[in-house]
């Protein structure tokens, strides 16, 4: 089946950042997951130039805008090998046959009476390049840049987008997978619950000039949003080349939920406007916050791709990214993190795991894979070894084809984890020194060798680079190309015989060399902090500040595994953000959805069951006459917007 994935073509007004890699590794990673399922994949991503904030960014960097965009987009094309992403095409929209492309379309959806000139007034987010209504500012900021919108009125053209808002809605009522997870198509009908406006796809060139002229008016030049979604279009094709006829009907986009909004109401619209079916799913995935905040390059807590990749390895920063966020969701970066899964998951889990099976194939089978007895001869572990490969073989399907990454993932290691313990329950050094035991022993390293390989196979789409390791180290690099998905499914596939290497270490341990962390419920005290007053219990105004209070709507709740006490709490403030809460004997998970409640917003995280939380809610806790305590969380009398200071 043809499939299309593509990233969003990114802003070049900044240099590549752990976002841009995220998003680029989840659509590589899925790509190559579709391709071991045996489809044929597009694979696209790309970078978009015209726009007032990239023409800022030249002019503060004292260069024409073609030469800072020509600058910029090449750090992107150059950050996708060092990533071991590999797209089938990475557009410009600085190129010519894209800048032809937007100009017929828009001349088209013009002719057809969809657009028209008009004046408007309203709130313009410089950094967004679009107007905002009232009900999406925060306190009357933009929510992403956090500044107030300027009013403007001035002459412009608009594309009908209200004539198409009910149809919009029927189609995502009546596609649930239109836009994934659930959590944003919710939002977007929500969204669409109020009348949707026209969308101005102009801007004058009194005012701007680095952009793409409109074709029926030289004194205008298109709106970013219009110009650069045509980009999925112009890469296969349209409207006549044969890989936009064979790609577009299997068309499914990965964007981050700042995008939400332009993918999900402007593109659809502009499709059925063009008389075009819409793309076939939209995967939508959350932030990364590095110690509890968005990524920032104002406050400067950007992380770099390429420093990550030169401290841990490519597949760590890879395995990392996928594992550690859960698709939809924010996540929280940190090195403490990422060292953790390096060490643990890869170096140790993993990486001792491969290393000890083939040291053992070298050592009792003379280096090659052994035969293994008949199915009639296996032991219960044996039987319950091959059945949860092949359980998991069926999960991890599911869960990469839902997108969910990191359950994919967790499948993986349970097996992982299970042929440790094979292992040990085995002890393959003992049936050595019986002569009685070879026919066992020879299955045993049999088993492993073919576990492995099935290992390598499914974390080909994720980790690469690792599984074309495994798979020379196993004897089975020449297959490693050709194999497919239902390749895993049956057992005997690893050639008796197949010479292994042993001594491959797949992840060395990385040594913590950061500044250690101040010993559990202490506070670093600068020089000229004074010590608190013996027994005075006060606290000044000015610390009081120190605390921040805000306002967040529990959006997610769960139950935390092997606890009777934790929920997992998903809240909105306005970020997503993870708290893990004590509170689970009190309330039900089902009985917090909604609600809106007080959260220490600038709390160190930590992890409580190996989960990160980012922040605490609040709660009074009161003792009753029977000894026991009962919990009540602080929530709000009114209908406050989540990430409101409490003061």
């Amino acid at each position: 089946m043809p499939t299309y994935v593509t990233t969003p073509i990114y802003y070049v007004n900044a240099m590549p950042h752990l976002g841009h890699a995220y998003t680029t590794i989840v659509t590589d990673a899925y790509s190559r997951f579709r391709r071991f399922c045996g489809d044929d994949v597009r694979f696209q991503t790309g970078t978009d130039e015209h726009g007032e904030k990239i023409a800022d960014a030249a002019a503060k960097a004292g260069e024409t805008p073609r030469e800072y965009v020509d600058r910029i987009a090449a750090t992107f094309r150059d950050i996708w090998p060092v990533l071991t992403i590999e797209p089938d095409y990475i557009i410009r929209t600085t190129d010519a046959d894209h800048v032809q492309t937007v100009q017929d379309i828009l001349q088209q959806v013009h002719d057809r009476g969809d657009i028209y000139f008009s004046e408007y007034s309203g709130l313009y987010c410089k950094g967004c390049e679009r107007f905002l209504t009232e009900k999406e500012l925060v306190e009357g900021k933009c929510p992403d840049h956090q500044v107030e919108p300027k009013a403007i009125t001035e002459q412009n053209y608009f594309f009908r987008m209200s004539k198409y808002q009910d149809w919009l809605i029927d189609h995502i009522k009546t596609n649930p997978e239109f836009i994934t997870p659930e959590r944003y198509r919710n939002e977007v009908l929500s969204f669409l619950s109020e009348p949707l406006e026209d969308l101005c796809i102009s801007r004058p060139t009194s005012r701007l000039t680095w952009g793409i002229p409109l074709p029926f008016d030289q004194n205008f030049v298109t709106y970013v949003w219009f110009d650069a979604l045509i980009n999925y279009l112009t890469g296969i094709g349209y409207p006549n080349g044969p890989d936009f006829e064979k790609y577009w009907a299997g068309a499914e986009h990965v964007i981050a939920k700042d995008i939400l909004k332009p993918h999900a109401i402007y593109w659809p619209t502009m499709l059925k406007a063009m008389e075009l079916e819409p793309y076939k799913r939209l995967h939508v995935h959350g932030y990364w916050n590095v110690d509890a905040t968005k990524m920032s390059k104002s406050i400067g807590n950007v992380v770099r791709p390429r420093e990550l990749v030169e401290t841990y390895g490519v597949d760590t920063v890879r395995y990392f990214v996928l594992r550690e966020m859960s698709f939809g969701l924010d996540a929280s970066f940190s090195s403490d993190a990422i060292l953790a899964r390096h060490n643990a998951d890869l170096a140790n889990d993993l990486g001792n795991l491969f290393s000890r099976s083939l040291t053992m194939i070298d050592k009792y089978a003379e280096g090659r894979v052994p035969e293994r007895e008949a199915s009639s001869m296996l032991a219960p572990d044996d039987r319950e070894l091959m059945s949860a490969v092949t359980a998991m073989v069926a999960q991890y399907r599911e869960q990469m084809d839902g997108f969910r990454f990191h359950k994919a993932l967790q499948a993986v290691w349970e097996v992982i984890g299970l042929l440790n313990r094979y292992i040990v329950t085995n002890a393959p050094w003992e049936l050595a020194k019986n002569p009685r035991q070879v026919d066992r022993l020879r299955t045993v390293l049999s088993l492993l060798a073919e576990s492995l390989w099935k290992i390598a196979l499914v974390l080909g789409p994720i980790m690469p680079t690792t599984a074309a390791k495994m798979a020379t180290a196993l004897g089975m690099h020449a297959r490693l190309a050709t194999a497919t998905i239902e390749d895993v499914r049956e057992w005997g596939e690893i050639a008796v015989g197949s010479v292994i290497s042993k001594g491959t270490q797949l992840f060395p341990r990385v040594d913590k060399k950061a500044e250690p962390a101040p010993a559990a419920g202490t506070r670093k005290k600068s020089p000229k902090e004074p010590e608190p007053a013996a027994g005075e219990g006060l606290i000044t105004f000015d610390q009081f500040k120190d605390v921040e209070l805000r306002v967040a709507e529990i959006v997610a709740a769960e139950k935390v595994a092997k606890s009777e006490r934790l929920l997992k709490l998903t809240v909105r403030a306005p970020e997503e953000r993870t708290i893990v809460a004590g509170i689970a004997l009190h309330y039900a998970p089902e009985d917090l959805l909604g609600k809106r409640v007080v959260i220490v917003a600038n709390l160190k995280p930590a992890k409580l069951m190996g989960i990160p939380s980012q922040g605490m809610v609040l709660a009074a806790k009161e003792q009753r006459a029977d000894g026991s305590e009962k919990l009540v969380i602080v929530t709000t009398a009114g209908d406050i917007a989540p990430g409101s200071r409490v003061a």
